[in-house]
């Protein structure tokens, strides 16, 4: 009750309330296809390969979030490539990207003058810090990732589901897995004010998972995941003001606990049911 009621005069909590929504949207979306797809590895190295981009982009003083997508979409593209050439050695590969590209961000981060601890809101997420620049950002990279989906929606199903399928349909599989891989590059970058580049890949996994277990088609996971992610953001949220704590880490947290009594609760049903 306390948070609904600083809403009312805080504008950063409201501020922090439409980027939780905004990115429970992309979350919600683009999640669905990596838990499906199976491909959170593949995700995990791009989201952390995004540190050597913003790394760089403070040492030449520019703005941390601009190095962060021109870094995941070409980190997406190069993992995207190594997953579809080179299947036998494409862990290391990811492997090795995850490590350089973290090293190569905390190289010139040490390098750059000064000490700014915006950098931390970066790293471990502070949805309190956005900026209207920031949700600016985040409604275009929703508006670019929804554009994509609405377009492309049963090329990325036949990819999701059985990529040899929709080659023999004609389908140019490796093209849509790559520009798949690169929405979800964008989607890491509009969760990093959220829970930050360290916990993105679980908030853009647990709602997918979540609502996979209660539903079996593509479009309503989506749906379903979009609620499951605003609620816990939300809850998350409203916890961390209360109650002082991280934001990012908080709304991990609740997400995780719902995963854990979802899928306790799921599996003694249908077990129930047998």
């Amino acid at each position: 009750m306390e948070f609904l009621g600083a809403l009312s005069d805080q504008s950063f909590l409201r501020y922090a309330l439409i980027a939780g929504l905004l990115a429970s949207i992309g979350c919600g979306v683009i999640g669905t296809y990596v838990v499906v797809r199976n491909i959170g590895y593949l995700a995990g190295g791009i989201a952390h390969a995004v540190l050597g981009g913003m790394g760089i982009a403070y040492f030449l003083g520019q703005p941390p979030l601009g190095g962060a997508i021109i870094t995941a979409l070409l980190a997406a593209l190069l993992v995207g490539w190594v997953s579809l050439r080179w299947k036998q050695t494409e862990d290391s590969l990811i492997g090795a990207l995850w490590a350089v590209g973290m090293a190569v961000g905390i190289i010139f981060i040490s390098q750059t003058p000064g000490y700014n601890a915006d950098l931390m809101s970066y790293l471990f997420g502070n949805i309190l810090l956005v900026s209207t620049s920031d949700l600016l950002l985040m409604g275009v990279l929703d508006l670019v990732i929804l554009t994509c989906v609405i377009l492309f929606y049963k090329q990325f199903q036949a990819v999701t589901f059985d990529e040899e399928f929709a080659r023999l349909r004609g389908v140019h599989a490796e093209i849509y897995y790559l520009l798949l891989l690169c929405l979800v590059a964008l989607t890491v970058v509009l969760l990093i004010r959220v829970v930050g580049l360290i916990l993105v890949i679980a908030l853009l996994t647990l709602p997918a998972t979540i609502a996979r277990q209660y539903s079996g088609t593509l479009f309503r996971i989506m749906c379903l995941s979009i609620i499951i992610g605003s609620i816990l953001t939300l809850t998350g949220l409203a916890i961390s003001y209360e109650q002082d704590l991280p934001s990012g880490a908080t709304i991990i947290l609740v997400a995780g606990l719902v995963f854990f009594v979802s899928t306790v609760l799921t599996k003694w049903w249908r077990g129930g049911d047998s």
